[in-house]
């Protein structure tokens, strides 16, 4: 099997002073720049995506500002694609599963934000192509939800998220336990 190392979305508008703070993204910022230091090291693939909002009225992600960029813990090395993207999934009208197939991979270790939307989402999809998935658990963020009245905490988003996805979808570890 040939591995890459998917980061999906680390953008600023994800952190503290950007349009839609994550709780806890700089403390996953750090892991994913662990996991990608360590996939460089091993001179393993590694993929970057990037979300670019098109809807009407978005608020994030809006291209050309400062919050759509990948934030510097993330930030793309010569020669590391860039995938774009413009829905949650990023194999959904994009040329991600083209690329990942033509490079021979089919394990992707995934990380990145947010938990509950683009993670799962991308995770779900990645399973259903046929890769095996590992994602790295304390390298995704998320924030806080409300669901019929009742607020959500950003830990709990996160626990179910990755209790969801690990059976069948995904291994979901620590990133400290992730190897190249």
């Amino acid at each position: 099997m040939t591995q890459a190392l998917l980061i999906v979305d680390v953008q600023n508008d994800y952190f503290t002073g950007g349009a839609m703070p994550l709780s806890n993204m700089d403390d996953a910022a750090r892991q994913v720049s662990a996991l990608l230091e360590r996939f460089r090291q091993a001179g393993a693939p590694v993929y970057h995506v990037q979300h670019l909002a098109t809807r009407p009225g978005s608020t994030f992600f809006v291209p050309d500002t400062e919050g759509c960029e990948i934030h510097p813990a993330a930030a793309p090395g010569a020669g590391e694609p860039v995938v774009v993207k413009h829905f949650p999934s990023a194999f959904r009208d994009t040329d991600l599963d083209e690329r990942l197939r033509d490079a021979g991979i089919d394990k992707l270790v995934i990380c990145g934000a947010m938990t509950h939307m683009c993670i799962d989402t991308t995770t779900r999809a990645a399973f259903d192509l046929g890769y095996a998935c590992t994602v790295a658990a304390d390298a995704c963020a998320t924030r806080d939800l409300e669901f019929d009245g009742r607020q959500v905490a950003a830990a709990d988003v996160q626990s179910a998220f990755m209790a969801a996805l690990s059976m069948p979808f995904a291994a979901v570890k620590p990133a400290g336990e992730i190897e190249p």
